[in-house]
């Protein structure tokens, strides 16, 4: 038997973070931050609602922070097990956690409270990293054992499977299973997601469990027809974009389109610190890209850097990028404009008419980038309400996760074998109606738990604690 808690992930699309406990020892599976309207300062700043020092591991899914962005907190409140994930995530984690050290401490600042953590705490957090390749398994605490997949996310992510070693346990080895995010598949350099099969238990994120992306066949020709429509107007693309799997994403496909001819080659400035230490880091972990990408990037040395895009890391070069006039590309963060670069340049550009805003990111309810997609014509950014005359433009089939469909396809693939899938990392909503899908088109036992709920997981299924 094994105890499923639900402690961040349940009724909220960030702040991913489960507790599985087995006869002998405890791991947690996440520790993220919460973002968006899921943001709870309560949750968010007070001690976490469990004993940290009696944890004895903790196993990353993927380097996003609603996924890692506590992780350095438990370090501070006394956590002394260790860490495990890819290497590609280990990359990516530190400096994702590097970056937002600064960013919290100005939060921590504003609010009158002491920062969640600091520089100190991310580098004893890294120096107990112990990587993990997918498809081995292996005991990361007395009786518990881990096993990854790729799910085809962002670079190095992957699904946790949990399973029960303990002496005794047998081949009646009770299992359980962490998707963390599923992506959306294909990608043209990620290997596609890979389905489990071998857990009694399932929790599977579900951001998209209610809306169906654009086929993927016609995101392309989409991201042509509005890049070309928006150079003809003459005035500043901004695309808002997480610095981690979306921005390479982008700057590859645009790279192949201007080498085929099909947009006009315009100056595109890569303007995040962040983003460039991302893809460099991706383009030295090409071993995790697919077959076609790793021959790809053989022959052309990288899949992301073209003659017309420059890199902006510092504050002056960023500085330089309003000078270039007529019609150029911006990337920056924060991908839902709630921080980073990206706010400066929208606010000198958005009042603009000729400015197009491309969405290419989920956008969390609360936040600036939710708002600029649901229309408001004003929006707080930086300190300053900003008029909105830009043409906003949302393009949803680059979204990292997989959609209602795709989604449905995972839990198909996991059956019969999964007596329970929860559905969870998801607004309410969506986590709702998969479970409900997936009851009516799967005959499946989805259930949407709650946040602080403890599971009994059998293999005959799951049965509520608390």
């Amino acid at each position: 038997m094994l105890k499923l808690t639900f402690y961040g992930g349940a009724g909220t699309v960030t702040g991913s973070n489960f507790l599985i406990e087995g006869t002998q020892s405890k791991i947690l599976i996440d520790c993220g931050m919460e973002q968006g309207r899921d943001f709870s300062e309560e949750r968010t700043y007070a001690p976490f609602p469990y004993d940290v020092a009696s944890i004895d591991a903790l196993v990353i899914t993927h380097a996003h922070l609603d996924h890692i962005g506590r992780a350095p907190k438990l370090i501070r409140e006394g956590f002394k097990g260790k860490v495990f994930m890819t290497e590609a995530t280990r990359d990516l984690t530190e400096v994702m956690l590097r970056d937002s050290v600064g960013i919290l401490g100005n939060e921590a600042k504003e609010r009158g409270l002491v920062p969640l953590y600091d520089d100190n705490d991310v580098t004893t957090l890294l120096a107990r990293v112990t990587t993990l390749e997918y498809h081995q398994e292996h005991e990361v605490a007395p009786g518990l054992s881990v096993y990854l997949r790729n799910t085809g996310h962002i670079l190095g992510s992957a699904s946790v499977r949990v399973r029960d070693v303990s002496k005794g346990a047998g081949s009646d080895s009770v299992s359980v299973a962490i998707t963390g995010d599923i992506g959306n598949s294909p990608s043209p350099y990620l290997p596609d997601w890979e389905k489990v099969e071998d857990a009694d238990a399932i929790v599977m994120e579900s951001v998209y469990g209610d809306r169906v992306h654009t086929h993927l066949d016609t995101r392309v020709p989409e991201l042509r027809e509005t890049l070309n429509k928006a150079i003809k107007r003459g005035g500043t693309i901004l695309m808002p974009a997480f610095s981690i799997e979306r921005t390479q994403l982008m700057l590859y496909q645009i790279s192949n389109l201007m080498e085929a001819g099909e947009i006009p080659k315009i100056p595109v400035f890569l303007d995040s610190p962040l983003a460039i230490k991302a893809t460099e880091i991706y383009e030295k972990h090409s071993d995790y890209f697919n077959k076609a990408a790793q021959a790809e990037e053989k022959r052309e040395q990288s899949l992301f850097r073209f003659p017309f895009l420059t890199m902006t890391p510092s504050r002056e070069e960023s500085d330089t990028i309003h000078e270039t006039e007529g019609s150029k590309l911006i990337m920056a963060g924060a991908g839902m404009s709630h921080g980073g670069r990206i706010g400066r340049h929208e606010v000198k550009y958005l009042p603009d008419p000729k400015t197009t805003l491309l969405i290419v990111g989920y956008q969390a309810p609360g936040s600036p980038g939710r708002m600029l997609q649901d229309g408001s014509k004003s929006v707080r950014l930086n300190g300053r309400q900003v008029k909105v005359r830009a043409t906003v433009t949302t393009l949803s089939a680059w979204s990292a996760h997989a959609d209602r469909d795709g989604l449905l396809a995972f839990a198909e693939a996991s059956m019969p074998k999964s007596k329970t899938i929860f559905v969870a990392i998801g607004e309410p909503s969506a986590q709702r109606f998969l479970a409900q899908r997936i009851h009516d088109y799967l005959g499946g036992n989805a259930i949407v738990p709650h946040q602080g709920e403890t599971w009994e997981i059998t293999k005959q299924g799951a049965k509520k604690v608390t």
